[in-house]
């Protein structure tokens, strides 16, 4: 497990998806801090690790990266740790469409395209 702060390649991730589900990798997205956790088998585990180094529950999402998908497959909004009442989401997906494009656009800035994503 590891966090993102910079950036990691399309190929990168690709390597982590064949260690563990093949063709995807889970990651947790922490809005407030801009940063990503990747590489381990289950969001909660990403997301302890992100509470760990300072996040905060509320700015917390589970996301599914898909390497090799196409533009718009290649994230997956769906994880246990967005059910959240509380917070107003009801579903394992991220149902507010603000909140889906600001993880959109983290993890348009920290996932680098090298070339490798071929659809």
């Amino acid at each position: 497990m590891k966090i993102i702060e910079t950036k990691i390649t399309l190929s990168e991730l690709d390597e982590m998806a064949k260690r563990t589900f093949g063709d995807m990798v889970k990651a947790v997205v922490d809005l407030d801090r801009e940063v990503m956790a990747l590489d381990a088998e289950l969001h909660a585990d990403e997301e302890a690790l992100l509470l760990e180094n300072g996040s905060k529950q509320e700015h917390l999402w589970g996301i599914n990266l898909y390497p090799k998908a196409l533009e718009k497959k290649f994230i997956e909004f769906d994880s246990m740790i967005n059910l959240r009442p509380w917070q107003g989401n009801r579903s394992r997906s991220v149902e507010d469409k603000k909140l889906r494009d600001k993880i959109i656009t983290l993890v348009d800035k920290l996932v680098e395209n090298d070339s490798s994503k071929t659809g």
